[in-house]
């Protein structure tokens, strides 16, 4: 399933999205009526059963799947050729371990909203386009063999970054947290409908240019790793959202850099799950 938030008749819904509209419940909204909620609760749902109103796609606005209740979880340099972008090829930072940190829940935005450009604070503005995993059950000490089933669905993350605040800082969470800095969606979904999340093409183009050209494979930590890793003495939630890295070619990585200036417009798009497109403003 790939599950939704929408705007219809001034009111906030979520629902299932399919190829001929959107399907939804009231019945399920009245109980649970946003989309975190319905992750928390899903073990206890009949979804197919209660889901039987239709809405055409033409007649909503989709929105952020949900705002995570705490930090969103992201990995650093988790493609090798990123890492070597990033640090002038140098091959001794290539992890040993997941370089993880957090982006502030109160920058998530949705598909086609704009990210402001914040040129009072910055002047290198950059995207990173991720894959997402939502965790869908509680868990802790997660072993790799069993990590993917304590996922609720993927989605994409554009994990915009402020080159200059994060040199000038020498940490990663405020240059990644400004208002609008996490475009997220704009669906969700579940595992049965991906052959294999460690197999898909991720691109990410800038007013059409391709930016970025990766595959989930290239993934020095994979899913499964990073999932047992972070589990590890800390409790994962559902609803909890991991940001698992990006493919090189992001605007720091060119010569000149090409960092995003109002006007430009960023798609980032992985092969099954689908595209998230936000202008700068």
């Amino acid at each position: 399933m790939r599950f939704v938030s929408f705007e219809y008749n001034q009111q906030h819904l979520w629902g299932i999205e399919a190829d001929d509209g959107i399907y939804y419940s009231e019945k399920l909204l009245s109980i649970f009526p946003t989309l975190d909620a319905v992750i928390e609760n899903y073990d206890e749902l009949n979804i197919n059963e209660e889901i039987n109103q239709h809405i055409s796609r033409h007649d909503v606005t989709l929105i952020a799947p949900f705002r995570p209740k705490k930090n969103i979880m992201c990995i650093g340099k988790n493609y090798r050729e990123h890492a070597l972008e990033m640090t002038n090829q140098d091959v001794s930072q290539i992890p040993d371990h997941p370089v993880i940190f957090t982006k502030s829940p109160g920058a998530v935005i949705g598909p086609n909203t704009p990210v402001d450009a914040h040129q009072q604070t910055t002047s290198q503005l950059d995207y990173e386009g991720e894959l997402a995993v939502v965790i869908g059950k509680q868990g802790k000490n997660i072993a790799e063999a069993d990590a993917l089933d304590y996922v609720f669905g993927y989605t994409l993350l554009n994990d915009i970054t402020a080159r200059d605040l994060q040199k000038k800082h020498q940490q990663f969470f405020r240059g990644k947290s400004l208002d609008t800095f996490a475009p997220f969606g704009p669906s969700i979904v579940t595992p049965d409908e991906i052959d294999d999340v460690h197999n898909l093409a991720l691109q990410t183009y800038v007013n059409d240019e391709l930016r970025q050209d990766g595959h989930t494979s290239q993934m020095i930590f994979d899913v499964r790793h990073l999932i047992a890793t972070l589990s590890d003495g800390m409790t994962l939630e559902p609803g909890d959202i991991i940001a698992t890295g990006t493919p090189s070619g992001v605007g720091k990585g060119f010569n000149p850099p090409k960092f995003l200036n109002p006007g430009d417009a960023v798609r980032i798009e992985i092969e099954q799950i689908g595209q998230l497109v936000n202008s700068i403003e």
